[in-house]
């Protein structure tokens, strides 16, 4: 009887992955509203190509790989038909940009198909929120067929494709990042003063003294590390800038005239936004290519191929990469199950903050994923799609540590062109930050509460 129950909920499941209402009818959903299941499956598939593409650098990887003799170059090819592939395809980051590349395609297409659906019954809602087994396929195949694609030009080209959308990616993680600090923010004042305890108060002067901590020894790391007296004047500018920019918005964030059109703004806020700043710096002067600025850069530009003439290679797991890799789940991650109170973030992001449902519609549904989506979706399925678009080109780029590939050399070279994204990036995110301070001032009539 127990095994016939259990062949009877793997076929439930089976036919629920590849029908059109798997994260609403099925029992092996998790009970929570369908629009989140939704993306967090696609955030899932997501990370399954960065896996891929991080196994794809392990050099262990590598080696073994080219042991194999009927899949690397040398095995004469069979009524015409190659019966081989290159192994410099699937290795370094020759494969990361393919890999990415099928994903950046597969959430693309999506953005393009989820163009102004409005509800949940709107045909292609059910694309969005089922049939699953089958974007695994598609996935499957784009993926298949990226690494078909010549190189030729292609990395060159899609390493400015990557260049761009890691650019946007980054003003994203600055505005969930805002946000997020004003929740914080929000919420332990307002237990504080519900609760009448200072615990709270005290928490917030932790964490605000925590990440301005973060931020000066930072700056004093870079300072020594990226910086030599007579030289090195670009990492000197660029530290010294973004530390005089973090002071002013610090300054700005508690003026009585910014704290009364906005009374949960305020340091805490600040601190966050001044350590973030100075990472995505200490980003941008890894790739300042001059080896007397950019202790990082030996270490990555060193080769370790079999066959360095034939493959491309480079090392993913120093400090800076590993660092911006847990920052991107955690923001990928975010973006899949956040809900703002800000309608100002919602509005940026467009997503809105979806209501309780009722509780009869809670025992109904209890157990699997329900329709929260009937009378108007709670997020933008197209600029969803985008933003793991650009999430893809993100994770490009952090893998192979944003470097350029080189035809020349046959090795990832370090550009001032990742330098100044990363650092054009940081500057546009303290603009962004200040203009949430000074905007209710200086637009009185709009709400931006």
């Amino acid at each position: 009887m127990g095994a016939c129950l259990g062949v009877c909920s793997l076929v439930s499941c089976a036919s629920c992955l590849c029908g059109s209402a798997s994260c609403i009818l099925c029992a092996c959903c998790p009970s929570s509203r369908n629009s989140t299941v939704s993306r967090l499956a696609f955030t899932f598939l997501l990370f399954l190509g960065v896996l891929v593409c991080i196994i794809m650098l392990s050099p262990g990887v590598e080696s073994q790989l080219y042991k194999l003799p009927w899949v690397c170059e040398g095995v004469p090819s069979t009524l015409g038909v190659p019966g081989h592939v290159d192994c410099g395809s699937l290795l370094g980051h020759r494969a990361v940009y393919r890999m990415c590349f099928a994903l950046a395609a597969f959430f693309f297409l999506f953005t393009i198909l989820m163009i102004y659906v409005k509800t949940s019954k709107d045909p292609r809602a059910a694309i969005q929120n089922g049939f699953w087994f089958f974007k695994f396929l598609i996935l499957l195949g784009i993926t298949v067929g990226a690494f078909y694609i010549p190189d030729g030009s292609f990395t060159n080209v899609w390493f400015y494709f990557g260049v761009v959308g890691s650019f946007l990616f980054i003003l994203i993680q600055l505005v969930l990042l805002i946000d997020f600090a004003h929740s914080w923010n929000q919420s332990w004042l307002c237990k504080a003063e519900e609760r009448d305890s200072r615990c709270w108060y005290a928490g917030l002067f932790f964490f605000t003294f925590l990440f301005y901590g973060i931020a000066i020894t930072a700056i004093v790391l870079m300072y020594i590390y990226y910086t030599h007296s007579g030289a090195c004047y670009e990492g000197k500018v660029f530290i010294s800038l973004n530390l005089v920019f973090c002071v002013c918005v610090s300054i700005v964030a508690v003026l009585p005239k910014v704290q009364e059109a906005q009374p949960n703004s305020g340091l805490l806020q600040a601190s966050v936004i001044c350590a973030y700043t100075m990472f995505v710096t200490w980003l941008a002067l890894t790739n300042i290519p001059d080896q007397k600025c950019n202790p990082n850069l030996p270490a990555i530009t060193n080769t370790t191929s079999v066959d360095p003439s034939n493959v491309y290679t480079t090392q993913w797991w120093d400090a800076p990469s590993i660092v911006g890799l847990v920052v991107f789940v955690l923001c990928t991650i975010f973006i899949s199950i956040r809900s703002s109170d800000n309608k100002q973030v919602n509005s940026l992001m467009q997503t809105e903050e979806t209501p309780p449902i009722l509780e009869g519609q809670q025992q109904v549904t209890e157990g699997r994923a329900y329709d929260n989506e009937q009378d108007g979706v709670s997020y933008s399925y197209s600029f969803f799609h985008f933003c793991l678009f650009l999430a893809s080109l993100y994770i490009m780029m952090t893998l192979t540590n944003w470097y350029r590939p080189d035809d020349v050399t046959r090795k990832m070279v370090s550009t001032w062109t990742a330098v100044w994204v990363k650092i054009c990036a940081s500057w546009a995110g303290l603009f962004l930050y200040l203009w949430t301070l000074v905007a209710p001032l200086l637009l009185p009539n709009r709400d931006f509460s």
